[in-house]
């Protein structure tokens, strides 16, 4: 298990060459993918089906915005979200791993933040988000903190998703 932090800039935008490169490997290896997200609110499992045949790779997409959507659709620990938070490797791990075990597919991924305005705190403030990736391989959680205003630290977040993946798809990450 590792963490590394990660700072990006402002001005975000889908970056579609990478969502292309990512789904292009995901078919060639048949490898299925589902989302658990919380601070992008779908915006990953949209992503990822802007490709056409999408079908073949991406399975399903969970919004557990709620600490009750959390624990009740994926399983998190009560105590993990009372110990560590929402906001946390430690959620975005239990996620990540979750999502891909009771959704039978090869990749999980999660995201969890505090896209913003509002919401931030000294120790957790706005655009800090930790995403998790998981494989039968094991499970990685990055944390990353963004600096552009809500939609751009969504678009960050899912630039970062896509990024992780490609290196996941590559034999880079673990």
């Amino acid at each position: 298990m590792f963490l590394i932090t990660i700072v990006w800039g402002e001005g975000c935008m889908i970056e579609e060459e990478l969502l292309i490169k990512v789904a292009e490997l995901l078919k060639s290896r048949k490898l299925t993918v589902a989302t658990a997200e919380s601070c992008t609110g779908g915006l990953i499992g949209h992503t990822l089906t802007n490709v056409s045949g999408s079908s073949e790779y991406f399975d399903r997409g969970i919004i557990s915005y709620s600490n009750r959507a959390k624990m009740e659709l994926l399983g998190v620990k009560e105590k993990t979200l009372k110990k560590y938070g929402a906001v946390s490797e430690q959620t975005a791990r239990e996620m990540a791993r979750s999502v891909r075990e009771r959704s039978k597919v090869d990749i999980g991924i999660a995201t969890t933040g505090i896209a913003g305005p509002a919401g931030g705190t000294r120790e957790k403030p706005v655009g800090l988000v930790y995403i998790g990736l998981s494989t039968k391989e094991g499970t990685v959680v990055r944390k990353f903190n963004f600096h552009g205003n809500r939609l751009e630290n969504k678009e960050s977040t899912c630039n970062a998703v896509l990024q992780i993946l490609l290196e996941y798809l590559e034999d880079k990450l673990f």
